[in-house]
């Protein structure tokens, strides 16, 4: 018979210097993925040096404000930031003709519905003045990032619309403007501003929470019913209607667009002007920016089928905006451009 061998007992001293053994070992290194960088965005922000809290400098007066120009980027020593009416871009003629009519069709169409008339009734703390105060501070901050005239437009819309259905406190309103803004962003732009960038903007008086939560109520609040008809679109749908024609050379239909853009801009802060439809308000920018330049063919009001009266009535309005914010205007705007209709600095 065999018996089985007796195992030994394996002392304290053995098992700690087998432990020890193990800790001795080489590590195993793991294979580490490929990280991934981050694109550099297409026009980063300038590097000089802006003074205020914000750290946005102002471009130019609001359309109630009373100050000389003297807190105006020449008087700081900075440059104006390039905005998007400065950019005078090619014409796509061969796309207006195949897409043109169609597309501006299906946004009249849907202009009314997008429409945010009395934007401000339902609101007891937001008031005419504090609105343009706030779009006034969100044009530059705009510029700053670089953002398209589209991104502008789309901001404004989002603001006015929410307003309609919701009342806002005061002391939430500059939280609501910024989110207006990210959601426009993300619709059009290629890279949207950062959550941080724009909460830097408001000096850190709001949490990333909030503006999140915010975000999400102005979705629900709206139907994540974002695609409204701007300014923007009607201005290039125009531009390239009237050069198609043969109204225009296509040098001027560009100015006189650039034009347009800076006194549209103008408009989008001042609530006189949220009574009038995109396409109304472009014809009639389009319309005074020929006057300034004086085209030997001006634009042809009737181009949008508006009634008389109100195109009158929007094109006096505008001259006289454009008359009090000559000043401003000079910051938005082309210095050959300003030079062609009277708005050198010099001329005020």
């Amino acid at each position: 018979m065999v018996t089985p061998c007796s195992t030994s007992p394996v002392s304290p001293a053995a098992r700690a210097g087998r432990r020890d053994d193990q800790n001795l070992r080489a590590p195993v290194k793991k294979s580490r993925r490929p990280r991934l960088r981050r694109k550099q965005p297409l026009q980063p922000l300038n590097p000089c040096p802006l003074p205020g809290d914000s750290g946005v400098c102002d471009l130019f007066e609001s359309p109630s404000s009373g100050s000389d120009g003297a807190d105006s980027p020449a008087a700081r020593g900075c440059s104006p930031l390039p905005g998007p009416a400065q950019r005078l871009v090619q014409l796509d003629l061969q796309t207006f003709r195949d897409y043109g009519q169609s597309c501006y069709a299906f946004r009249k169409a849907r202009e009314s519905h997008y429409h945010p008339r009395e934007s401000l009734a339902r609101q007891p703390q937001v008031t005419a003045e504090s609105r343009c105060k706030l779009l006034s501070w969100l044009i530059p901050v705009h510029r700053q990032f670089g953002l398209s005239f589209e991104s502008l437009c789309l901001t404004v819309n989002t603001l006015d619309r929410f307003l309609i259905t919701t009342p806002v406190a005061a002391d939430c309103f500059q939280l609501l403007g910024v989110t207006s803004l990210l959601i426009a962003c993300k619709q059009v732009e290629v890279h949207p501003p950062l959550v941080k960038q724009l909460l830097a903007l408001c000096c850190g008086a709001f949490s990333r929470q909030q503006l999140c939560n915010l975000e999400c109520i102005v979705l629900h609040k709206l139907h994540f019913s974002l695609g409204a008809p701007t300014i923007s679109f009607f201005l290039e749908h125009f531009t390239h209607a009237r050069v198609e024609a043969g109204q225009a050379e296509v040098s001027e239909a560009l100015e006189a667009q650039a034009l347009a853009r800076g006194v549209a801009e103008l408009s989008l802060a001042d609530y006189a002007f949220t009574s009038y439809t995109p396409s109304l308000l472009a014809v009639c920018c389009l319309a005074l920016a020929d006057r300034m330049l004086q085209l030997p063919r001006p634009m042809d009001l009737r181009l949008g089928g508006h009634p008389e009266a109100v195109l009158q009535d929007c094109l006096g309005k505008l001259q006289l905006l454009v008359a009090i914010n000559r000043t401003s205007l000079t910051h938005m705007l082309p210095l050959q451009i300003c030079e062609k209709c009277s708005l050198s600095p010099s001329l005020k």
